[in-house]
């Protein structure tokens, strides 16, 4: 597409000041995302075209969206705070007052810029206590949103028993002929399948709840100010929507605690950083233990060790099924992130009691 063409979409959104250019933002997998630059001369907006390929309900995703942000304004502005347009996204109506334009073929939607704001990539432990910190906050300010309200905006996302179940589908198909190869790793998912399944067993025998989660848990995002480096507020929030309490430190001790790479090729480099680990959970019970219970706290380090099995039952899925899902950049890269994450559940399950110390102690 040409600018022209984003100015295009841009004059459908109330936008205060005019818009001049829009050029490619970030480093995102799954929405096209954009920088807007304005008459001023400021980049104040952000244009993103939304994958509606993933996110197939837009009303659903940008009704979840604006009623997360605005409740937690109205916690930021209870609260006193200053600034509150950077610690909370803003998002333009278009010119008729939706949430969203939809040019005939593709979903558009608009935020604020948040100014003086980075986000990081490396991960240390005094990064993760402050991402453990933040997380921990998002969820305790919107732990009092009624149960129903927001919906799943990609059904099933981190339900154990429906990943085993596509998986269990890829193996009787074997579509891509490449089960034999495989043997030895099902079996090792196979042996670890009804203990991964804990969380849809307690919750129906109505031991736990779901919440609001963020469901990506990566320090990429979220924003830190430029000058002081403090944290000013989470974003990238496609996936908030209710789930288990484990699946935001799990995420995150599955992608920020991994010594190595999720694809590494090297196995020897693929472990756990106790250090992480330790530096995230204590950030995260320091702000979401108010609304946790004992149960929940207690099967947080389990979070880690479900959330990596479940991204490596997904991997090798996709593998059998000969790449239908995830993009590959050679033909054994599927079976290389699953032997990669199955190694992180492996040292995982090796640390557990420490880790399971770790959170006694907090």
């Amino acid at each position: 597409m040409t600018n022209d063409d984003y100015l295009k979409i841009l004059a459908h959104f109330a936008l205060d000041d005019s818009a001049v250019e829009a050029s490619p933002f970030g480093n995102g997998h799954i929405n096209d995302t954009l920088k807007v630059k304005t008459a001023s001369g400021q980049d104040k907006y952000v244009l993103q075209r939304i994958n509606h390929h993933i996110f197939t309900n837009v009303d659903m995703l940008q009704n979840n969206i604006h009623t997360v942000t605005s409740h937690i304004r109205k916690k930021l502005e209870a609260k006193g705070e200053s600034d509150i347009d950077r610690k909370s996204l803003t998002f333009i109506p278009t010119t008729d007052g939706k949430r969203y334009y939809h040019d005939g073929e593709n979903y558009w939607r608009v935020c604020l810029m948040i100014p003086d704001s980075k986000s990081l990539e490396e991960v240390t432990p005094e990064l993760s206590y402050e991402a453990g910190k933040a997380f921990g906050e998002f969820q305790s300010m919107l732990a009092d949103i009624p149960d129903g309200t927001l919906g799943e905006t990609i059904p099933d996302f981190h339900n154990m028993e429906f990943r085993l179940q596509q998986f269990h589908d890829a193996i009787k198909a074997d579509a891509a002929g490449r089960l034999h190869e495989v043997k030895g790793l099902v079996e090792e998912i196979e042996k670890r399948a009804k203990t991964m399944c804990i969380q849809e067993e307690l919750h129906r025998e109505g031991k736990l709840r779901k919440r609001i989660n963020h469901c990506d848990t990566k320090v990429n995002n979220i924003l830190f100010d430029v000058a002081s480096g403090k944290v000013l507020c989470v974003i990238d929030l496609d996936t908030v929507m209710p789930g288990f309490v484990l699946s935001d430190i799990g995420d995150f001790i599955r992608t920020g605690a991994n010594t190595g790479a999720e694809d590494d090729p090297d196995l020897d480099r693929v472990g756990v950083d106790l250090d992480i680990f330790k530096a995230y959970a204590s950030g995260y019970m320091e702000t979401a233990r108010s609304f946790l219970t004992p149960l929940e706290i207690s099967l947080l380090p389990y979070g880690g060790r479900l959330l990596t099995y479940m991204q490596t039952v997904r991997f090798l899925t996709d593998y059998i099924n000969g790449d239908t899902y995830y993009k590959i950049h050679h033909p054994e890269h599927n079976l290389q992130r699953t032997k990669a994450q199955f190694k992180l559940l492996q040292s995982l399950e090796a640390q557990a009691e420490e880790m399971d110390r770790i959170i006694s102690s907090l």
